[in-house]
């Protein structure tokens, strides 16, 4: 066990050190590794050849919590993309208690991938994302390269309805 967080917090700390400059489109995303919901593993490399939105939300934002009724209606439409390895999203919690995040899990029956290291603003990944306000998101190519930042509301599925034909 022990072994397996100072793993976790090494390949954390190195997409930290490793994500030097703006994300921006055009640019490679920095490698997320995190855990999942169940305590599982998740490294952002395993979604290879999708399209994906990566979604930092937070139980305590209330647009965040306001937005994921919408994120599910979006990935319950884009269903067979999903099934179809082409469409997936990625919910990065900025949370820090784990019962609050697992109990928004539940409440919005969220299907997608979860993870959080339970640091709140201090997660390295976020600040390797630049993330200084909640919501906020980026949507990548299958090759993990920034297509779009930020997007909400009408304009996210538009996006997606044009790039998930």
């Amino acid at each position: 066990m022990k072994t397996r967080f100072t793993v976790l917090f090494l390949i954390i700390f190195s997409s930290f050190v490793f994500s030097q400059g703006k994300i921006e489109i055009g640019k490679k995303i920095p490698e997320i590794t995190m855990l999942k919901a169940d305590g599982t593993p998740f490294s952002s490399s395993s979604l290879k050849g999708k399209l994906v939105l990566i979604d930092f939300w937070a139980t305590w934002c209330s647009p965040c919590v306001e937005e994921q009724p919408e994120l599910k209606n979006l990935y319950e439409a884009y269903s067979e993309q999903v099934k179809n390895n082409a469409f997936e999203i990625l919910g990065v919690s900025l949370d820090r208690n784990k019962e609050s995040w697992q109990k928004a899990i539940d409440r919005f029956a969220i299907s997608w991938i979860q993870i959080s290291d339970l640091k709140f603003w201090k997660s390295p990944v976020a600040k390797a994302y630049e993330v200084d306000e909640l919501p906020f998101n980026v949507i990548i190519d299958g090759q993990g390269t920034i297509i779009a930042k930020n997007l909400h509301g009408t304009d996210l599925r538009e996006f997606l309805k044009k790039n998930l034909k």
